[in-house]
């Protein structure tokens, strides 16, 4: 366990037995990045086209993009590019600062104008090696700047290509500095973003070099592209990005498949980021596939930079919607990876600020991360539930209230998130399920459960089950909560669960084996059994009798010889 250990005792209601895996699953879902956005954006890498904001004191830079040329005429620019720039670096007369620079724009702008830059045709042409030169200390803002626009492009290529910046990266580290100035340790910061992006071995290298203290620092100010491209920058340094390889893919297909359809139609601009740390719940025994755990060591280290929560907080409370999203993504990574950050978050305005944002925005590329962190945060530390979310506190009430609205979004990714969000407060005390189940929440989950995709009917079903049962010590059977079960089953949601056993995703199949136990216990009246048979749930259990699933063919046909065995309907 690591040293700020995630709580792995979360969510333990409605099971009869196994092991609690919330901890687990919310880092291990940090992972999940690929699937995250369209093929085009499958790399958290942008192409730098506009150079940094700047104002009067500043260098501004011209928008010079100009429409995609033939690839073969491209590459053989880029070539004689590089050997301009291989002039003008070892020139030394007259007019060497000018030639220089030109140089250097001629190389920025053929690696900016297209679609698919010529890096490859840069690289081996020997770019890198001048462009670090280029980075030396003492040497002009436009020639830095230039420089660093360069590799900031080339970082956005291919994972190869990305590599190949290697030795660039103690100077661009070293340019985040205060002796820097904002335009040009921005763009260090944007080619950092590039290449923190790329994955876990080039994360490593950048933490390993110091690149996250700086970047936290340029987080700071209160406004400014510069606090944006930090974030961003950050928010890719601290996550996980493993590559799954074809040894362990299908061991891992059950826990990405049913997130990747909503995140594919998900389509966000260029600010998007991966929707990462998704949780979901100790109710099941899941066996981790791989150990696809991210360090928590890095966001920890960046919650505890002097000034960083304030600024957090700040742009939160303050910033345009733009700024917000970058700093709500920063506090995805931390609120999943590290308790220290939960905790100091916990303990801070950023419940009250997530709500806030929540309630006044409309922009689903801020919903989502806000939605993220609020749920990251309620699952991750149970000091929230029990002592933050009071029923009858306004801020318990105005949690439920947001997530009623994204509940009723349009958007099944801030449905499902919701759900989630919810189920994580119905394994609560009593009085958090009695909260939800009198709020208009409960007619929405109703509702959903029989209408929405897989996916969403999942969640909901968390929800709801969550609602039945009471908290119990140990490992036994949950008591259960009468009024809610046999209300929620009146209003129609037993085919809703049956559904979830019919299918071939194990986890909602035991979810709903589950919730009909529950009903075959727990209706009034021994009605249980007549309710599961009028539904056809007796056929749904019988087709795990062979199943090679052990778990659930243990439990469906122990609840089929207890509730419908040879002495069944004998009273009748």
């Amino acid at each position: 366990m690591a040293e700020d250990g995630l709580n792995p005792h979360r969510r333990d209601p409605i099971k009869s037995s196994g092991g609690s895996v919330a901890a687990h699953r919310r880092r291990q879902n940090a992972v999940a990045v690929g699937k995250e956005r369209r093929e085009s954006l499958v790399r958290a890498k942008r192409l730098c086209r506009v150079g940094p904001s700047c104002d009067d004191s500043d260098i501004c830079i011209e928008n010079d993009m100009i429409i995609d040329e033939e690839q073969s005429i491209l590459e053989a620019q880029t070539l004689s590019a590089v050997e301009e720039l291989k002039s003008a670096v070892s020139f030394q007369g007259k007019g060497a600062m000018q030639k220089l620079v030109g140089a250097l724009r001629e190389m920025r702008r053929l690696l900016s104008k297209s679609e698919f830059p010529p890096v490859e045709a840069a690289i081996k042409a020997g770019a890198i090696p001048l462009l670090v030169q280029c980075l030396s200390f003492g040497s002009p803002d436009e020639q830095l700047l230039e420089a660093a626009w360069c590799l900031t492009n080339i970082a956005a290529g291919k994972p190869e290509e990305t590599k190949a910046l290697l030795p660039a990266l103690p100077l661009l580290i070293a340019h985040l500095g205060e002796k820097s100035s904002v335009p040009v340790a921005e763009q260090c910061a944007w080619a950092l973003g590039n290449v923190a992006g790329e994955g876990e071995e080039l994360r490593s290298v950048l933490l390993c070099q110091g690149a996250l203290p700086p970047l936290a620092r340029m987080m700071l100010p209160n406004k400014g592209s510069t606090v944006r491209t930090a974030a961003w920058a950050l928010s890719n340094l601290i996550k996980v990005l493993n590559v799954i390889t074809m040894n362990n893919l299908c061991m891992c297909l059950s826990l990405l498949a049913y997130d990747a359809i909503e995140k594919l139609e998900t389509c966000i601009p260029s600010t998007i980021r991966v929707i990462g740390a998704y949780c979901t719940y100790s109710t099941l025994v899941i066996k981790a596939p791989v150990d696809l755990g991210p360090d928590h060591k890095a966001a920890t280290e960046l919650i505890k930079v002097d000034g960083v929560l304030d600024a957090i907080l700040r742009h939160l409370r303050k910033a345009d919607e733009e700024l917000a999203t970058e700093v709500a993504w920063v506090v995805v990574y931390l609120s999943a990876l590290s308790n220290v950050a939960t905790s100091m978050l916990v303990k801070s305005d950023a419940l009250q600020l997530l709500v806030h944002r929540l309630a006044s925005s409309n922009s689903l590329q801020l919903l989502i991360p806000v939605l993220r962190s609020l749920g990251n945060v309620i699952a991750g530390d149970s000091h929230t539930i029990v002592a933050v979310l009071l029923p009858g506190c306004e801020i318990t009430d105005n949690v439920i209230e947001v997530l009623v609205k994204c509940l009723k979004s349009e958007h099944r990714v801030l449905k499902k998130e919701a759900a989630w969000v919810l189920s994580n407060i119905a394994a609560g005390s009593i009085e958090h399920k009695q909260l939800i189940y009198s709020s208009e929440a409960a007619p929405l989950l109703l509702r959903l459960l029989s209408t929405a995709p897989f996916d969403i009917r999942k969640e909901v079903a968390y929800v709801l089950g969550n609602l039945c049962v009471a908290p119990t010590e140990g490992d036994g059977k949950p008591n259960l909560i009468s009024e809610h079960l046999v209300s929620l089953v009146g209003r129609g949601c037993l085919p809703g669960f049956i559904d979830l056993v019919r299918s071939a995703d194990t986890e909602a199949a035991r979810l709903g084996l589950q919730f009909m136990e529950l009903v075959l216990r727990g209706m009034p009246n021994g009605e249980g059994p007549k309710l599961v048979e009028r539904e056809d749930g007796i056929d749904a259990m019988e087709r795990f009798q062979f199943h090679e699933n052990e778990d659930l063919r243990n439990l469906a046909n122990a609840l089929v010889d207890r509730y419908f065995g040879e002495d069944y309907g004998l009273d009748e």
